[in-house]
């Protein structure tokens, strides 16, 4: 008779970097900001407006990496990291990234812009734990500002994890939902089967923005087939000026 499998547990964080400065563009920070996700001790991290390449910042501010940031961040902490690039302009480009401590053993960004000039994307990452039956399915997600593009963009969302993961496989979507009207709640439990880690175990989701004070639920940590999940408390500093998000941290066991 074989013996059944361990429950494991890991970390997840998601923060949205603003591409390495802070509130308003006053400073770059993203030297700080390594130091504070480093901290958390994440097994995976999810980012969102990571910045890929820029050159005039390259030229231009004192202590600008010449890497990406997803891999300046990640450095000898994440061996595994994939980044999906959006937003592209003339001097560069902006996206999400996933960082991780497993192995990534397939990765894709899908483009799930609606129209005009503003770019989404989700990155999906099949991340493999050893000894465990089912791979993680791990989605970073950054929606649109407006809400018949959040909703398209949430419907595309449940349609990729039902499409593109096992029906018994953990499922982890974290990012910054832009939901102002919290409807992502009901459409992701009903349309995927997803639940919000902070309403489950707090009565409602975690107010994230603006990070020095914040009042909107905007960042999320929503999962599937897991079997325990709870919170991971965050200090207000120095979060607090790293971003204009706060962050969001949390155990899950699978």
């Amino acid at each position: 008779m074989t013996a059944p499998l361990a429950h494991f547990a890991f970390k997840v964080l998601t923060v949205n970097i603003h591409k390495g400065f802070t509130f308003f563009n006053r400073k770059f920070i993203l030297h700080e900001l390594r130091d504070a996700v480093r901290a958390v001790a994440a097994d995976v991290v999810f980012l969102q407006e990571v910045m890929g390449t820029h050159e005039k910042h390259v030229q231009r501010v004192p202590g600008y990496p010449d890497t990406p940031h997803y891999e300046f961040l990640a450095d000898t902490i994440w061996p595994q990291h994939a980044y999906g690039r959006n937003a592209v302009y003339p001097h560069g480009h902006h996206g999400n990234a996933v960082l991780s401590k497993f192995p990534i053993v397939h990765y894709e960004n899908r483009d799930v812009s609606i129209a005009g000039p503003e770019r989404r994307g989700l990155l999906h990452c099949v991340l493999r734990v050893p000894g465990q039956p089912h791979d993680i399915h791990a989605f970073c997600v950054h929606l649109g500002l407006r809400e018949s593009h959040r909703r398209q963009q949430l419907h595309l969302l449940s349609h990729m994890i039902k499409a593109e993961s096992d029906p018994l496989a953990p499922v982890v979507v974290a990012g910054d939902f832009n939901d102002w009207g919290r409807h992502a709640h009901r459409i992701l439990e009903r349309e995927a089967g997803l639940k919000e880690i902070f309403v489950q175990a707090n009565g409602q989701a975690a107010r994230t923005f603006p990070a020095k004070m914040p009042m909107l639920q905007l960042d999320r940590i929503y999962v599937k087939n897991c079997k325990l999940h709870a919170p991971i408390p965050m200090p207000k500093k120095p979060w607090s000026h790293l971003s204009d998000h706060a962050p969001l941290a949390a155990v899950i066991e699978i």
